[in-house]
């Protein structure tokens, strides 16, 4: 198989994460659809999706009308309050029950080992166990306990999944940060208050060791909450406006690349 020129990084943010759909739709209009994808959190779902044959506008028609019913299953545990099995069932079908080495295009999927304290990457195994353990947020999602592992959303190490991407073997990775605008809301829900938490500690991060990305988009969300899946398609125009300025950039790095 040939080295992936230009691939993505979707980044962690809850319902955030659905404006990846408006930035892959975008770089599709444009001629410049992704080789490969890497995905953390709710990066991971739609990496997941796209790398599988779904299209950024099937995808947009599912976000806007998919209910948080049809995907939330409480239970009352000391772990978390979301046991997980919806969401996992529901990547399951849409992603026909494949394994990520048979997906369309390579497909990173990143998780959180919290007894090593380090990232996960799954290269290999069923897609929707790796996505499970890709969106488990710590207080919300109850852990994945795998082979003595307790795994965890993969924001919490690696909010934009840039290193994985670069792992697939991609030359320009496109990196999008979609909880860069998280502290400008005021916090409405328990997975608010957590996910922006996590995207605080991120910041530090990020100022200290930067974006390794060639282009990073990031999308205005200010108007999006993280637990707000009801604003997908507020989320969806951002991402692809956010792409369409950064368009020139993008094709001006993948031509460098070829």
């Amino acid at each position: 198989m040939a080295q992936p020129v230009m691939g993505v990084a979707l980044g962690a943010g809850g319902a955030k994460g659905l404006a990846h759909i408006g930035v892959l739709k975008a770089l599709e209009e444009h001629g410049l659809k992704p080789e490969a994808v890497s995905g953390s959190s709710m990066g991971s779902l739609v990496g997941a999706m796209y790398a599988t044959g779904m299209t950024p506008w099937f995808m947009e028609r599912l976000a806007c009308a998919l209910h948080r019913r049809q995907w939330i299953d409480m239970k009352v545990s000391r772990l978390g309050l979301i046991a997980g099995e919806k969401v996992r069932e529901m990547v399951a079908l849409l992603t026909r029950r494949r394994r990520i080495e048979e997906a369309d295009i390579p497909l990173a999927i990143v998780a959180t080992d919290l007894m090593a304290r380090a990232p996960v990457v799954f290269t290999t195994g069923p897609i929707a166990d790796a996505v499970r353990a890709s969106i488990a947020i710590p207080g919300v999602f109850i852990p994945v306990m795998r082979e003595g592992r307790v795994l965890v959303d993969g924001g919490v190490l690696e909010r934009v999944p840039v290193s994985a991407a670069r792992w697939l073997g991609v030359q320009v990775v496109v990196g999008v940060d979609v909880s860069a605008s998280s502290r400008s809301r005021r916090p409405t829900t328990l997975m608010d208050v957590v996910l922006q938490s996590i995207d605080l500690m991120q910041d530090e991060v990020f100022r200290m060791r930067g974006t390794e990305a060639d282009v990073l988009i990031v999308p205005d969300l200010s108007g999006v909450g993280t637990s707000e899946f009801h604003k997908a398609q507020v989320a969806i125009q951002a991402g692809y406006q956010a792409a369409l300025e950064r368009m020139a950039d993008i094709r001006s790095a993948v031509q460098a690349a070829r």
